[in-house]
């Protein structure tokens, strides 16, 4: 039977991939994906600048490359993409955050933005009618700072917002709780009540509270504020999520973390929603052993969470007059603030966390609670050897000549720039100028080759970085003051900010091999921004930074709408 040209025609095409395969062999494998035309930098801790133009991302998810202009670029990729010209960082990593603390703050009442009493009033009363569920109303942020009020808010002025349903409103920095009328009779608070050795409970001239618990008191209150079921702690985590990532958070240190905390962790990396890396560091020894056993638990989820350590309180904030000083309170002469715990207490925690390889994270505001945990560390470093990596939070209020005691023993002083401009007219009105010259010292610190790793205590203050960053090297705040910054001679350079935001951060939470770097092996964790804040001179340009991209293990998991 003879074949029609047509059909000749069909088996010549049919024949000729085989041919071409015969003649070419199998295409090459691709080299993974490329970010190109970048105006790419990654930051050592010492504040070493690498400059690129192309990120070459490996199959793997990690770093392969970063290449220069003259670069050759690989020929077969799984994609490419150009960045015309963006800036390119590592992802930011905020050394100090409470991710569930931000999750509750996004879904319950917003006081951040209230700026008088007559201002919370009104919008207490309004989210009550709004809200005729939950029975509880429950909110954050109040500062009575800058209602400039003089005092603390009272139940009686809650009342006149809602006096029929118990209202429970933590302050702005998580150390203090407003509560009316309705919510202490709940809790069955009278003037019989006794302050707890942590805390303590403002009260008028005849010893009556007047609504205010304190550190420690909180927890009088909070027994009786109902649990939010396991699907409300869900909601919150996704959505305190993603708003990290829109901020080019990448990781985070949780600190404090709960076992319900842990478990919201857990049941989101079971059904693969766990996109942003947390560390955790369990709030206090039992919880971390009840969650981690006797050592850090092992990256789960594809290096997606971890536990590493205990979180411990040295004292209260310097706000609420519970951070604990050396010297009293100048505008309340007769309170030093609260020491948490004793010598003894605090070096048996600390103890007992170190004999598991749990790192210990302390929180000290006050120049007494700074002295006091370096202390312990200094005493405690002579058992328990090695790479310990010793963490003191917040270190705001340090005596000058305890600063170089943070370099011995490789104690990290965890810090967050922001505290510093939200925070200094009143660290004046609370010390007085002459007791400041240790406050928020960074350039000090730097100087004496200390471990600086930076972050917010979100949401005590914005997760935003750029704010943090802008802070670090100016001192000022978003209004630019006070002219020429507060303390001056502890501004710090753009390149060091940048190291404690991603390196320094990373080396503080124990995963510097990892991520904190763009260097070749390490995760592929960055974020592309619309501003250059190494060549920009402006801090307020850096303060407005917006992130158009966040990437995770060489995926794009966030961008700007």
């Amino acid at each position: 039977m003879k074949l029609t040209i047509a059909a000749l025609s069909v088996l010549a095409l049919l024949a000729a991939p085989a041919e071409a395969r015969k003649k070419y062999g199998p295409a090459p494998a691709t080299e993974g994906g490329l970010l190109d035309d970048v105006n790419g930098y990654t930051i050592a801790r010492d504040g070493t600048v690498k400059h690129f133009n192309g990120l070459l991302i490996g199959k793997d998810g990690k770093v392969k490359a970063l290449l220069q202009p003259n670069d050759k670029r690989p020929e077969w990729l799984d994609f490419r993409l150009d960045g015309h010209g963006r800036t390119l960082l590592p992802g930011l990593i905020d050394a100090h955050g409470h991710v569930m603390e931000l999750g509750f703050a996004l879904t319950h009442l917003d006081l951040s933005a209230t700026t008088s009493l007559a201002d919370m009033q009104t919008k207490v009363a309004n989210y009550a009618a709004g809200h005729t569920e939950p029975g509880w109303i429950q909110g954050f942020g109040w500062n009575q700072e800058k209602w400039n009020l003089g005092r603390f808010p009272t139940a009686a002025d809650l009342d006149l917002a809602v006096k029929d349903r118990p209202v429970v409103l933590e302050r702005v920095d998580g150390h203090a709780l407003l509560a009316n009328s309705a919510a202490m009779a709940a809790a069955g608070i009278s003037a019989s009540t006794k302050d707890p050795a942590d805390g303590h409970i403002e009260r008028d001239a005849k010893g009556k509270p007047t609504g205010v618990f304190v550190d420690g008191a909180m927890a009088l209150i909070n027994k009786a504020v109902p649990a939010p079921a396991p699907i409300e702690r869900d909601d919150a985590f996704r959505k305190a999520q993603e708003l990290l990532l829109s901020y080019g958070i990448t990781a985070t240190c949780d600190m404090g973390s709960t076992v319900d905390d842990w478990n919201v962790y857990r049941r989101a990396g079971d059904v693969n929603a766990i996109r942003i890396r947390i560390v955790s560091y369990g709030r206090g020894v039992e919880t971390a052993l009840s969650v981690a056993g006797n050592q850090p638990t092992p990256w789960l989820y594809d290096g997606h969470l971890r536990m590493v350590g205990v979180k411990l309180f040295a004292d209260g904030a310097l706000g609420s007059r519970g951070a604990w000083l050396k010297q009293p309170y100048s505008d309340k002469p007769d309170t030093r603030g609260i020491p948490f715990m004793d010598d003894t207490r605090l070096k048996n925690l600390m103890s007992r966390a170190a004999m598991d390889n749990l790192q210990v994270a302390v929180h000290a505001i006050g120049d007494a609670a700074n002295d006091q945990v370096l202390s312990a560390i200094e005493e405690l470093s002579d058992t328990y050897k090695g790479d310990r990596r010793w963490r003191i939070e917040h270190a705001q209020i340090v005596d000058p000549a305890d600063l170089p005691r943070f370099a011995h023993d490789g104690i990290i002083a965890s810090m967050q720039p922001t505290h510093e401009t939200s925070d200094w007219k009143m660290a004046e009105e609370r010390l007085g100028p002459a007791r400041l010259k240790g406050a928020y010292a960074w350039a000090t610190m730097e100087a004496e080759h200390v471990p600086l790793a930076f972050g917010s205590d979100y949401p005590v203050e914005s997760p935003n970085p750029f704010p943090g960053l802008a802070a670090a090297v100016s001192r000022q705040d978003a209004s630019g003051q006070p002219v020429g910054g507060w303390q001056p001679q502890e501004r710090i350079t753009m390149p060091q900010a940048l190291a404690a935001f991603t390196s320094g951060a990373a080396y503080a939470a124990q995963a510097e091999d990892r991520i904190g770097s763009l260097e070749p092996g390490h995760l592929a964790d960055f974020v592309l921004v619309d501003t250059d804040p190494l060549t920009t001179q402006d801090p307020q340009a850096v303060r407005h930074t917006q992130v158009l991209e966040t990437w995770i293990n060489g995926i794009r998991v966030w961008v700007k709408k």
